[in-house]
């Protein structure tokens, strides 16, 4: 992205926000990416960055381990390494071995699931690959804690094991000379010592000629003599010489390892590049975690689309003195490219204006940014922005001078992929001329298709944004009854400077306000008390939305809750329902269940009951009584309710009812200890004690 002036990053306070980055860093790498954060303009790069970032993100969040744990600098060593007949000694080789541990590690954590779900931290590796022979080669070579191995070549082995043999018989010779000279009392209180590799004994000074060997040197006091005795010499020699092979032998060894490390210089390159990069990626997860920053849509247009959006750096100052972070929405797109926002000094105007800038650079250099994850933010080649007092000591240019020096440049570069910030536009000259001249600048730049924010008091700049099409008026919201800035940006509708407001709530003489409020043009003073009216009404009516969307929501949640409350009334009464079913079903189940002994009862009897006609009727009566009870049942109320027993002697001609079915008939005559009695149509004969007779109730007219 190309920035005018070159100051705009510092303007925007960009480099606050690299730095913040920057001390999040632990690796070289990752703090020399953070220094020269790239501001793209290619939606792939932004998108890749942003997908890598917020990937990141929610493994801090969700406590999942990475395995970027080694702080790896090896810029040195890697450089060394592809230099020809270099060398690099134990410890250097044990940081290459962790840096190819690192990657092993890397590897193996993006097992198949990890790779579909992680996608964007996988690409960062996708087009490598591991070799596994790196660690092999060291291991063959140096043990862990960076000395070469007894195994590394024979010939070391040999060296090793001599001077091993060398130093045991040197310690032997050694102990019994300074036996010697300690009972002889010729050994200060030190006894022993090295000087220049060597072993040598602490003599009195007095004593030192008596001691044959090779004197080395005096204590500072001049008291005692380190002399190497005469029987060492020849043993201090052949160790000297031992130990003088084996570093070159070490030598040789490293450095042939080194040579085959080599060959794989560029991959290790590639290997240090990963972690830092990836260090990098966790400086930008941990610094959007701090600022709640969010991965928005990138458009591949010019546009803004800002929801509930946060200055970072006014986000992380309020959390620390804990102040409330006020949220601005801002929308740029082809209908409304650009924004005038207008209202009270203080009021946020900038704040607004830096916020939409600092984001945007934010995003397209792929950090996350402190926006709901429905803001949409396009991509801009340009940035241009005009804050501030401007003026030239160097070139002699007043103020407006400068301004104007800064807006032709605006005017001569600004086109469709420009976003531009323009603070206080035409102040610093004669508000007529200069509202004049603000005009000019603003269809100017809409005619370039530009899309920006600019904040003004002038009138005449209000009036322009509300009839032409491309600009719209942007307020920041003011509590005219409490004197307080809201700092909430009110789109499409100018916004008053409140002035006179201002001046009352500092406490300015209430005499000087009404002088000054005689000399402004009535009309315009009418307007500005318009402007205050309307956006104290229009704050009145957002209560009242606000407070009737709160009541519709409340009216919506005892809905709901009313519903659940029937739903489980209609399943207590299903239930109850099907209990009573099953109780049915259970009284069936126990009437089958006796029916079934008893067949089983009859099933025997059969085999030994002689009269089986008596067992016939027992079997009719078991499966067909349940039925006639019901039918008898069902007869006699239909005939207690027409008919009443009297009794008495029964005599032809008299109504009879029948004991057992409950029928009633007609007496036609008696034949001994029977009746024949006419039921229906048919007579049929009855015994006298099954009969009883009955009389018709009488009917009560209504």
């Amino acid at each position: 992205m190309k920035l005018y002036p070159e100051s705009a990053y510092i303007q925007l306070e960009f480099d606050k926000i690299r730095t913040l980055v920057l001390q999040r860093c632990e690796t070289d790498y990752g703090r020399q990416k953070a220094e020269q954060l790239r501001i793209h303009t290619h939606k792939k790069f932004i998108d890749a960055a942003l997908k890598e970032s917020h990937e990141f993100k929610q493994l801090i969040q969700n406590g999942v381990y990475f395995p970027n744990d080694y702080i790896l600098n090896l810029a040195k060593e890697l450089k060394l390494l592809s230099i020809p007949g270099a060398l690099l000694t134990g410890e250097q080789l044990i940081q290459i071995r962790k840096l190819a541990e690192s990657i092993e590690k890397i590897f193996r954590w993006f097992d198949a699931e990890r790779k579909g779900a992680y996608e964007g931290l996988y690409s960062v590796i996708k087009e490598t690959y591991y070799e596994k022979a790196i660690i092999g080669l060291i291991d063959e070579v140096i043990d862990e804690i960076g000395q070469v191995k007894d195994s590394a070549s024979p010939e070391l082995k040999e060296i090793r094991m001599e001077l091993y043999r060398k130093r045991n018989e040197l310690r032997r010779v050694f102990d019994r000379i300074v036996s010697k000279l300690n009972k002889q009392g010729y050994l200060a209180e030190i006894e022993e010592s090295f000087m220049n590799g060597r072993r040598v004994i602490a003599v009195f000074a007095e004593q030192k000629r008596t001691v044959k060997g090779i004197l080395h040197r005096e204590s500072d006091s001049r008291k005692t003599a380190f002399i190497e005795p005469e029987e060492t010499i020849h043993l201090n020699n052949e160790v000297s010489d031992l130990e003088h092979e084996e570093h070159r032998e070490i030598d040789r060894i490293l450095r042939q390892l080194t040579a085959r490390l080599a060959s794989y210089s560029a991959l290790l390159v590639t290997y240090h590049a990963i972690v830092g990069e990836y260090d990098f990626i966790r400086a930008k997860a941990k610094f959007a975690i701090e600022i709640n920053g969010e991965a928005p849509i990138v458009q591949d247009k010019a546009q803004v689309h800002l929801v509930n959006a946060v200055h970072p750096l006014l986000y992380l100052y309020n959390k620390k003195t804990q102040k409330q972070t006020f949220p601005v929405s801002v929308t740029l797109d082809e209908s409304q490219r650009i924004l005038l926002i207008s209202g009270p000094n203080a009021g946020g105007k900038t704040v607004t204006m830096k916020t939409v800038g600092l984001l945007q650079m934010m995003v397209q250099s792929g950090l996350l940014v402190p926006v709901h994850p429905n803001s949409e933010f396009g991509i801009f080649k340009q940035l241009m922005i005009h804050i501030g007092d401007t003026q030239s000591l160097e070139f002699e240019l007043s103020t407006y001078s400068s301004h104007l020096l800064h807006m032709k440049y605006f005017i001569e570069h600004a086109n469709g992929k420009t976003l531009f910030f323009i603070d206080e536009l035409g102040s610093g000259s004669d508000p007529n001329l200069g509202g004049a001249f603000a005009e000019v600048i603003l269809l100017e730049l809409l005619k370039k298709h530009s899309y920006g924010i600019v904040t003004t008091h002038y009138l005449n700049l209000k009036i322009m944004a509300g009839k032409t099409h491309g600009i719209v008026n942007g307020a920041m919201a003011f509590d005219e009854k409490n004197l307080q800035p809201l700092f909430h940006l009110v789109v499409g509708r100018p916004g008053s400077s409140y002035t006179f407001s201002i001046a009352e709530r500092i406490g300015l003489d209430k005499r000087l306000i009404s002088q000054a409020r005689q000399m402004v043009d009535d009309d315009q003073y009418r307007l500005d008390k318009l402007l205050n009216r309307t956006e104290q009404n229009l704050r009145d009516l957002t209560k009242k939305d606000k407070e009737l969307e709160r009541l519709i929501k409340e009216n919506e949640r005892l809905k709901k809750e009313m519903e659940h409350v029937m739903d489980k009334e209609k399943h207590r009464q299903q239930l109850n329902v099907l209990r009573e079913q099953n109780k049915i079903s259970e009284d069936r189940i126990a009437y089958l269940k006796d029916m079934e002994r008893k067949l089983k009862q009859i099933t025997l009897e059969w085999k030994k009951e002689e009269d089986k006609q008596k067992l016939i009727k027992t079997i009719n009566n078991l499966l067909f009584n349940r039925d006639e009870k019901k039918a008898v049942n069902k007869i006699q109320k239909k005939i207690e309710s027409k008919y009443k027993e009297v009794g008495g002697e029964i005599k032809p001609g008299d109504k009879v009812k029948m004991k057992r079915n409950h029928q009633v008939g007609e007496v036609l005559e008696l034949k001994g200890k029977r009746a024949v009695v006419k039921i229906g149509l048919l007579p049929m004969q009855v015994d006298l004690n099954d009969l009883v007779v009955v009389q018709e109730k009488e009917t009560t007219a209504e």
